[in-house]
């Protein structure tokens, strides 16, 4: 089994110079992976991130600092038979958020689709993929509350929770 913390638009340090407290509490227990869906906006928060377990991550439209040109704009996984793809969500045609990511990873067969640039978490399914957006941890912008998503996987079965907090 796999466990997996999701998080996107991060938008440090101009929205909080650490991670909060419930973050920093899953970072340090066990972790396998963590999914950043892009707006990370400073190396740091990669750097910070990749202490704990291994990095997906993807660009997001404010990474433009020069460290972000190796980021790649999608990523595939594959991981405990279930297929993974990540994006950012702002590229491509779409009315919604939800919508560009589903088109954009529409050819790659894709068991999960984790995206962000909303800041809205989702959860949904489409056909037989998921599509799911973890919020934000540091800029919940009109949310409520802060958010991040955890994903458990265990051969070819997904379980996938957002998590909130103030």
């Amino acid at each position: 089994m796999k466990k997996i913390l999701i998080i996107s638009d991060t938008h440090m340090p101009k929205k909080g110079t650490v991670f909060p407290e419930p973050i920093r509490d899953i970072l340090r227990n066990e972790i396998d992976y963590i999914f950043h869906a892009g707006d990370w906006t400073a190396q740091s928060v990669y750097e910070e991130l990749k202490t704990y377990a291994p990095v997906y991550g993807v660009k997001g439209n404010v990474d433009k600092e020069d460290w972000s040109k190796t980021l790649p704009e999608k990523v595939l996984v594959d991981m405990e038979d279930i297929k993974i793809a990540m994006v950012h969500g702002h590229l491509g045609k779409g009315r919604s958020t939800p919508e560009r990511a589903y088109r954009e990873c529409e050819g790659d067969q894709a068991d999960l689709i984790i995206f962000g640039h909303s800041h809205i978490p989702f959860h949904e399914r489409k056909g037989n993929t998921i599509l799911f957006n973890p919020g934000s941890p540091t800029d919940k912008r009109r949310q409520r509350r802060f958010s991040y998503g955890i994903a458990m996987i265990d051969q070819s079965s997904i379980i996938l929770n957002h998590h909130y907090f103030s």
